[in-house]
């Protein structure tokens, strides 16, 4: 009988069963790479290599939903199974360092400590010393990085050039005063739009706006120095971001699209030119930069405008890091480790931006980028990691870690949506809105013992 084909990288010196397994589950999204392939086919292909160079191991890629992954992780290692490597949401970093095993341990390790200044691990380069020195700080604590930064976001302002241009608005906004200034000679544009600006009632919102004016959203240095006990949503910089948004909106620049983390409903304002400016992931710029052309307007991309009246620190990243099991044996655990290290290898992290937008995550994979021209002919697509240099790192800067923080950016949004709704006063929406916040933070914290040190 003739031997069956090896698959997936495996070799006849290899049999199947006796491969050693990586198992990892990754964030899956629903939008499709910009060359229309599945959004994780790139890594599934990265995997592939992997097993060819290394025939030893069997890489197993599994997508889930990115809001679903700590149910699942918790419930996979409650039955005793967790998966070797996990990609959590940024705002579920602290959710990820408080999972436990059924006997108490950490489900997760330290990534820099599993390394353990190692330079190279099968052959593959040890990558992390490069990365964007905000990225790792945004994933390491106390100095120490914990997981990998992968899937990297920041937030970006989108300007509709010829609009501005119409309205004799010389220059993409940069302050507050000058987004009003220039939403205001929109309006007076004979045939213009109905609005000045759009953009989703989403919590990674009130998170860049808070952080841009250095301001905090929990104690322990948002968290960084020790587990947050207190969240505070009505801080100067909470209330005064809410007071100028509700500004506009009174005025009429503002457009509520629908309910909150209503985003493909700003997007499609901007797209359809109901509103000359959106704020949006920087992983959109080349969506909206496409549709735009599409639409017969130009699309400029530029940071968020900033409250001239306070300190700038800096705007969090957003998007997925990869967290590493505890307790795994050094073969399964020098896999996982070269695996990750090939992933954010110059040529794949470079790649990674050009299948999908996401901020390259190295100093190599930018300088790579550059030296191909990529970023000359996509001036738009540099912005992004422009804006990271350019913060101060500091805990504002880097952003909150607190637990359930899902549930508190859905307080916070269910008030803002009162507010612009209903007239709500701001003042009264969000002190209410706090109340609820910190039950959330407290039943957390009882829950999972985070009222004392992570494990990671």
């Amino acid at each position: 009988m003739q031997a069956p084909e090896p698959k997936n990288g495996q070799t006849p010196e290899q049999p199947q069963e006796e491969r050693i397994i990586l198992d990892v589950w990754l964030a899956d999204y629903p939008f499709p790479t910009y060359d229309g392939r599945d959004f994780l086919a790139p890594l599934r292909e990265r995997a592939a290599e992997f097993e060819r160079t290394h025939p030893r191991y069997r890489v197993d890629i599994t997508g889930h939903d990115f809001w679903t992954m700590p149910e699942k992780v918790a419930r996979a290692a409650a039955e005793g199974r967790p998966p070797h490597i996990a990609g959590y949401y940024a705002t579920d970093s602290q959710l990820a360092r408080d999972a436990r095993n059924p006997d108490g341990s950490p489900v997760f390790t330290s990534v820099e400590a599993a390394l353990a200044g190692r330079t190279e691990i099968l052959g593959h380069p040890v990558v992390v010393d490069d990365l964007d020195p905000t990225v790792r700080d945004s994933y390491s604590f106390g100095g120490e990085l914990i997981s990998l930064p992968f899937t990297v976001t920041t937030m970006l302002c989108y300007a509709n050039v010829s609009l501005l241009e119409r309205a004799g608005v010389p220059e993409p906004p940069r302050t507050w005063d000058e987004t009003e200034a220039a939403c205001e000679a929109v309006a007076r544009l004979e045939g213009g739009p109905g609005h000045g600006i759009t953009w989703a009632n989403d919590g990674w919102v009130f998170q860049q706006a808070v952080a841009l004016q250095n301001g905090l959203l929990t104690d322990q240095d948002n968290g960084r120095s020790a587990p947050a006990g207190t969240v505070n949503i009505t801080s100067d910089e909470m209330l005064d971001w809410v007071r100028w948004w509700t500004h506009l909106h009174e005025r009429g620049h503002y457009l509520y699209t629908g309910g909150p983390s209503d985003w493909g409903g700003a997007f499609e304002a901007f797209v359809q030119q109901k509103v000359a400016f959106t704020f949006d992931s920087s992983k959109a710029a080349r969506e909206l930069i496409q549709a735009g052309a599409q639409a017969g307007f130009e699309v400029a991309v530029f940071p968020l405008p900033k409250n001239a009246k306070a300190p700038v620190a800096g705007q969090p990243v957003s998007g997925d890091s990869l967290w590493l099991a505890a307790g795994l044996d050094d073969a399964t655990q020098d896999g996982l480790l070269a695996l990750t290290q090939y992933l954010i290898s110059p040529a794949n992290a470079a790649d990674w931006h050009r299948t999908n937008g996401f901020v390259p995550v190295t100093g190599a994979a930018r300088e790579l980028l550059e030296a191909t021209g990529w970023f000359d002919r996509r001036p738009q697509q540099r912005v992004a990691g422009e804006q990271l240099e350019a913060s101060d790192r500091s805990p504002a800067a880097l952003g909150a870690l607190l637990g359930d923080f899902a549930a508190v950016n859905e307080v916070v949004t269910g008030a803002m949506d009162e507010v612009l709704r209903n007239g709500a006063d701001p003042a009264k929406a969000f002190a209410e809105a706090g109340v609820a916040a910190q039950q959330l933070l407290d039943a957390y914290n009882a829950r999972s013992g985070s009222g004392t040190p992570s494990a990671v």
